[in-house]
């Protein structure tokens, strides 16, 4: 299990997935893969719905924003979680533009949920003991 550049095979695959499986507006697929900070995640659908997750392999995260279709044409940004609303966009590029100002630069990660929960955890201790930002850095899921 790596970060950065060897998930983005698995990530690429994501997206062309998605862009085939039908369940998803067209215009939303590809306002989305345009935007950089979101063609960098991994993509899944549901109900219509376009989710991100920053792992590879099912047991993908909740953890990010989702956007799902409205009445109209238009769009709504929502999650984290299913009990979390953002707000309507009447456009997808509001609903991307929404989307992004909402992110803060996490790390996708090669593998499933409880890897990244795990190097995040370890992430955390070190700090909390006092190591350098270098050693916190360093760390790799599965450590």
């Amino acid at each position: 299990m790596t970060l950065g550049p060897s998930s983005g095979d698995a990530v690429e695959a994501g997206w062309q997935k998605v862009c085939v499986d039908g369940r998803v507006r067209p215009e939303l697929l590809e306002a989305a893969y345009a935007e950089a900070r979101l063609r960098q995640l991994f993509p899944w659908t549901g109900m219509g719905e376009l989710h991100f997750s920053r792992c590879t392999e099912q047991g993908w995260t909740w953890d990010i924003p989702y956007i799902q279709p409205a009445a109209g044409g238009s769009y709504w940004v929502s999650g984290p979680l299913r009990s979390q609303a953002v707000g309507p966009a009447e456009t997808v590029s509001q609903a991307i533009v929404t989307w992004v100002r909402l992110q803060d630069g996490r790390r996708m990660v090669s593998g499933v949920s409880y890897d990244l929960s795990s190097a995040e955890g370890r992430k955390a201790e070190l700090a909390a003991e006092g190591a350098s930002e270098t050693e916190i850095v360093k760390v790799k899921p599965g450590q």
